[in-house]
């Protein structure tokens, strides 16, 4: 994986400002800490920070590519992983394609040069690339179909130039982009934080080219957005047994491509179905090959003792993941973490994701990262299993799902209690959340007569796609690139996407259990006590320790009159916040009343940090 960032701009020269582009890549030199790269020309920017994953030696960046035929020179920079570079590589050698390198970034290189912007329908991985084309002065900007990689770019309305970048940071680095938010990035932050609209960089003039598109920015015609892929609604002609067996395929054979690396590779592992799953194939993949596989987890200092039981989380992962060390015969590595390394690391999440976050469900993953990093450079993780297959509570509870509205936030009222009163009222007159919602909806796509069930199920998976799933993976990326570890996603394979947007419902909740299709599919990959446990989050600390520890980091950031939050922000309303009674879920069953808190003060931090102005 990678960092890229960079400009066009045809009113200017941009060879004379490498020291604005070198500030742009120190920004995101975390992402890739191996190697950096930068191409200047008159008009173009490429900026590259490289994590060596395959083909160390020769997959510097950019990369160039001189094409006789069509009297071009193309230049890439790119953040990603192709997972079917072997069959992309035979199919253009037999175009007569000739091969410098080993390395991926040259296939989609390749690719472009023979497909044009159709190269992207043939990429089956997790990526975001720019392409230059010298002669033509255009730029090519790309995002993988599921928004595993993040793209953002920066337009202000009154220059023709666009600025883009991996994160926000890079951005913002240049001195044309201002720190500021108007209502919509006020209504991001309080409204839908930790989450984002689709396509929104809550900063001002900042968007995020969305997941499944490509641009083409010109002199003549400046940026086109255009759509490569979107799931199709069709009807599922396989019976349960058919199903199972196509499911264990698409599974299995995502994770194995995923494990190839020329650097050491792990797995997550929470003891739960996702990540064990992947754990167990990956485990057998290695003891083919005579290798061991390492597998990390993560648990909170005296988690035991304060665990409580509930009804989104029934049990504790360690008695789990015991199970799992001794069934996979794999190098376990135990990262426990205490509550003032977890309340400190809140500061760095904040940096690391650019926006108020997950509180210490971005910190403790940070921090995690860390010291994965000790040990491997990639590592496979579970994410998005729950969104595709229907393990969500908001799934399975007929009153959560038939509920109007984001199922993991229905807190709206709640938040709105938090702003100023003038503030308040033009959010209420936006009616963004309704807006939104009812968007996501419209884009959902659905056969004729299908019953009343089968319908939300695919609005389900529609709006956790587009919105739950996309804060989960902007957390993967942001706190794994943050230590330089790249993590990748096997369930965030397209085809395993579009082919469960198509089951029904009761395939999916097979014999009545969540995920019950996926169960069954790999039940002999995993011990009984791990194949039917009951669904349990990603974990979160339950030391009463925690509550204290951020209560006193708003505290002090509350004792400065002029806190940047209290600009947006009631102080009376953080302070009953703080010292009431409430419980209220902020963001899904993971964010109660300490995570609030701690969220309010990543707010205030951020403000702080990024010295964000208010422009209503």
């Amino acid at each position: 994986m990678c960092g890229i960032t960079g400009m066009i701009d045809f009113t200017q020269d941009l060879r004379t400002q490498k020291n604005i582009f070198k500030k742009m890549q120190n920004a995101i030199i975390r992402r890739g800490p191996d190697q950096n790269g930068m191409f200047l020309a008159e008009h173009a920017a490429l900026v590259h920070t490289r994590l060596c994953v395959i083909d160390p030696v020769s997959g510097i960046q950019p990369m160039s590519l001189a094409d006789q035929k069509q009297k071009e020179i193309y230049r890439v920079i790119y953040n990603g992983e192709l997972y079917n570079t072997p069959e992309l590589r035979k199919d253009l050698e037999k175009k007569g394609c000739q091969f410098r390198t080993n390395s991926d970034t040259e296939v989609i290189l390749q690719a472009y040069a023979v497909y044009g912007a159709e190269c992207v329908e043939k990429f089956n991985g997790i990526f975001a690339f720019a392409i230059w084309e010298t002669s033509r002065q255009r730029l090519f900007l790309a995002r993988d179909r599921i928004g595993v990689k993040p793209l953002f770019y920066y337009q202000n309305p009154e220059h023709p130039a666009l600025i883009f970048g991996s994160e926000l940071k890079s951005i913002l680095k240049h001195p044309d982009v201002p720190h500021e938010i108007d209502l919509n990035g006020i209504s991001q932050v309080l409204l839908f934080g930790p989450g984002r609209t689709p396509g929104c960089g809550v900063f001002r003039d900042m968007h995020e080219i969305l997941p499944a598109h490509y641009a083409y920015y010109s002199r003549e015609s400046g940026l086109q957005i255009n759509c490569y892929w979107k799931l199709e609604a069709k009807e599922h002609t396989e019976n349960f047994a058919q199903t199972a067996e196509h499911v264990r395929f698409l599974v299995t054979d995502a994770i194995r491509r995923q494990l190839v690396s020329d650097v050491p590779i792990g797995t997550f592992l929470s003891g739960g179905l996702d990540s064990s799953l992947i754990s167990s194939v990956a485990a057998r993949e290695f003891q083919k090959q005579g290798r061991t596989l390492h597998t990390f987890s993560v648990d909170y200092l005296d988690n035991d003792k304060y665990f409580q039981k509930s009804k989104f989380q029934p049990n504790s992962d360690p008695a789990y993941i015991r199970i799992m060390q001794e069934y996979l015969h794999a190098e376990h590595h135990w990262t426990v973490i205490d509550t003032p390394q977890l309340a400190a690391a809140l500061f760095q999440a904040v940096e690391a994701r650019d926006l108020p976050g997950m509180a210490d469900v971005d910190a403790s993953l940070l921090a995690f990262c860390k010291e994965i990093k000790n040990h491997v450079t990639v590592a496979l993780s579970g994410e998005c299993a729950d969104e595709l297959f229907g393990g969500y509570p908001w799934y399975r509870d007929p009153e959560i799902r038939e509920a109007y509205g984001f199922p993991w936030s229905q807190s709206t009222d709640y938040r709105l209690s938090f702003a100023k009163p003038e503030i308040a009222e033009l959010l209420k007159q936006r009616n963004d959340i309704h807006q939104e919602y009812q968007n996501t909806l419209t884009r959902t796509a659905l056969l004729p007569g299908e019953s009343p069930t089968e319908k939300r199920m695919r609005e389900m998976m529609r709006l956790n796609l587009d919105w739950f799933m996309q804060t989960l993976l902007d957390r993967k990326d942001r706190m794994s690139m943050w230590n330089a570890l790249e993590v990748r996603v096997p369930f965030c394979d397209y085809r395993i996407a579009q082919y469960l947007y198509n089951i029904p419902w009761e395939f999916k909740e097979y014999q009545g259990y969540e995920k019950g299709l996926l169960r069954e599919a790999m039940k002999d990959y995993l011990p009984d006590e791990i194949l039917w446990r009951k669904k349990s989050p990603y974990p979160k600390t339950h030391n009463p320790n925690y509550l204290m520890a951020v209560t006193k980091l708003l505290e002090d950031r509350l004792q400065n009159p002029d806190a940047p939050i209290l600009q947006i922000i009631k102080k009376e309303a953080l302070e009953n916040l703080m010292y009431g009674n409430d419980n209220i879920q902020f963001y899904g069953q993971l964010m109660t009343k300490p995570q609030t808190i701690a969220y309010f003060f990543q707010l205030d931090y951020w403000m702080e940090l990024y010295q964000i102005k208010i422009k209503l």
